[in-house]
């Protein structure tokens, strides 16, 4: 079983402490990587391999969902702009990231992709459930209103 199905199965179960909210095509949690404030992965269900495997309605859905994060984040944060990815090479279950930009990053950092920061950065600033809670709310009612 991939982390991506384990953490499906805690977002349904309610037991994810950085689960925000469902949505149609799936659950948004908050990263474990906070280091940009907000960064969110958007995990399907039922969980499939990858976007190749949803047809073309669960496909528009899903990426509906992604952008609506998006916009949520982007009004909640207060960020310049969004980035998404999708990937499933290391934990082969789709999930995408949608990762808050800033304009106060260093610029070195804010001009390259959200993984150019030193590791120590990264794992600098991890979920922290009683800090991350506020945001968690704010966010999720910011989805809410676009449902």
């Amino acid at each position: 079983m991939s982390n991506i199905h384990i953490q499906v199965e805690a977002a349904r179960s309610g037991i994810k402490p950085s689960l925000i909210c469902r949505v149609p095509s799936g659950w948004v949690v908050l990263c474990d990587m906070q280091y940009l404030s907000g960064y969110c992965i958007l995990l399907p269900d039922p969980v499939v391999p990858s976007l190749n495997d949803l047809d073309r309605a669960q496909r528009a859905e899903y990426l509906c969902d992604m952008a609506l994060i998006g916009d949520a984040l982007l009004e909640v944060t207060g960020a310049y702009r969004i980035n998404y990815a999708i990937f499933g090479n290391s934990d082969p279950a789709l999930h995408a990231h949608i990762i808050p930009r800033y304009l106060s990053e260093p610029e070195a950092m804010r001009l390259g992709p959200p993984w150019s920061y030193p590791k120590e950065v990264m794992d600098g600033r991890m979920f922290d459930a009683e800090r991350d809670r506020e945001l968690m709310r704010r966010i999720a009612e910011a989805i809410q209103e676009r449902l």
